[in-house]
């Protein structure tokens, strides 16, 4: 497996509106465009900082991943995404060693990357999400 970059940090926030205003106002880091990705039931907002992003993540369905993150352990931290080279190498590579995945297969996630999720149990507490971006 070949890491890149750190792609983005994911937060989970109830609200892309209201944490703009902390993010753009404050921070003073613009927000790239809003997408829904409908499979994952969320809507995302990037706000690039030099080579990584900061990822907002807002549930559309009280039943996402998101939503539940948030009902459990409130706003904050949700992931960190780690950008390689081959994706389907690395879950190859990780499955191998005997991580285990949440994802074995990628899929599409927002600004057009492939990604897959490696289960926190594996990377000690963290959800780590891999990207594969062209």
């Amino acid at each position: 497996m070949k890491p890149v970059v750190v792609d983005h940090i994911g937060i989970a926030v109830k609200s892309i509106e209201e944490a703009l205003k902390f993010w753009e106002a404050t921070l003073g880091i613009k927000c790239e465009g809003v997408e829904e990705v409908q499979e994952q039931k969320v809507k995302t907002a990037f706000l690039p900082i030099k080579d990584t992003e900061v990822e907002l993540l807002e549930a559309t369905d009280e039943d996402s991943p998101v939503a539940k993150f948030i009902e459990k352990k409130g706003e904050g931290i949700h992931h960190i995404a780690i950008r390689v080279e081959n994706l389907e190498e690395a879950l190859e590579e990780l499955k191998q060693k005997g991580v285990r995945l949440i994802d074995e297969k990628p899929r599409y996630g927002a600004g057009g990357a492939r990604i897959a999720f490696v289960h926190p149990k594996s990377t000690g507490g963290v959800l780590l999400e891999l990207s594969e971006r062209n």
